[in-house]
């Protein structure tokens, strides 16, 4: 009885860590929210939300605690900002 409660308990680890990762949702065309911002400096390379090179596709900025991020949607910056201690850098 012990080892099929400890063998279910071990399978279930996996399961509930990657429920974690965010169901991101993009509009069909990354083009729909207007022109790429350029010269813009961001803290990060990649959108915290969905990890898309922002480089690329850098639509909307948001600032939180004085650095200025930057997201490759509307949606990302929208997910971004309920919850931005979760997303921020260190």
């Amino acid at each position: 009885m012990k080892p099929s409660i400890i063998l279910a308990a071990l399978l279930s680890i996996p399961l509930f860590s990657c429920s974690k990762e965010p169901q991101v949702k993009h509009k069909s065309s990354m083009n729909s929210s207007g022109e790429n911002i350029k010269n813009v400096q961001v803290v990060n390379e990649e959108d915290p939300i969905c990890h898309m090179k922002t480089a690329e596709f850098l639509k909307d900025t948001a600032t939180y605690k004085n650095k200025v991020y930057g997201f490759c949607s509307p949606y990302c910056k929208d997910e971004f900002k309920k919850n931005p201690e979760s997303y921020a850098q260190k």
